[in-house]
């Protein structure tokens, strides 16, 4: 007896080219822009032919636009380079570091100046700090301890940091929030 093989639907391929290009464009008129070409609005049929002319790609830059705006330029250099600036401005976006320091409503002096010398280095390091009170069990009684430390905190921390959301009792934790100074 064979065995019967069911037909299984391939998935769609999306189109790989993010911008329309040449024959692609579907708009009777387009904008023309760009460096070798006088700029107006266009038939389509001319722009192809003066992309052809060229020996480069049509390409739309803006498709929303009324007429849509196309450039005509070498299509894959233009990709290359789009690339190229996505990734510099990646490389350029600041990863925000939070780092986290946790106090009980009754931390000795001792613990508190040995976790404030660890916020002032995060906070010099250039990463945001978050300053919290763990309250567990009947403890929560004593949340006013709890917010008068975390101010206090904040106003030693005061040169370093500006504090970005003031204590606030969410749950059994009590949450600061302080972010470094910008360096002049």
């Amino acid at each position: 007896m064979a065995i019967r093989r069911r037909f299984r639907p391939q998935p769609r391929r999306e189109n790989k080219n993010p911008h329309n290009i040449n024959e692609k464009i579907l708009a009777p008129e387009v904008r023309l822009v760009g460096d070798n070409v006088e700029v107006g609005v266009y038939p389509i049929r001319k722009a192809l032919d003066l992309s052809i002319e060229m020996e480069l790609d049509l390409v739309e830059i803006s498709p929303k636009a009324k007429p849509p705006v196309c450039k005509i330029i070498d299509y894959k250099k233009f990709l290359y380079e789009q690339k190229k600036r996505e990734k510099v401005m990646k490389a350029k976006a600041s990863k925000v570091v939070v780092k986290e320091i946790r106090f009980g409503p009754n931390t000795d002096d001792h613990d508190y100046e040995f976790k404030k010398k660890h916020a002032e280095k995060f906070l010099k390091d250039g990463a945001k700090l978050k300053a919290y009170v763990f309250f567990k069990g009947r403890s929560i009684v004593y949340k006013d301890q709890g917010e008068i430390l975390l101010l206090r905190l904040a106003s030693e921390l005061e040169e370093l940091g500006k504090v970005e959301q003031m204590p606030k009792l969410e749950g059994k934790r009590m949450t600061m929030f302080i972010a470094p100074k910008t360096k002049k």
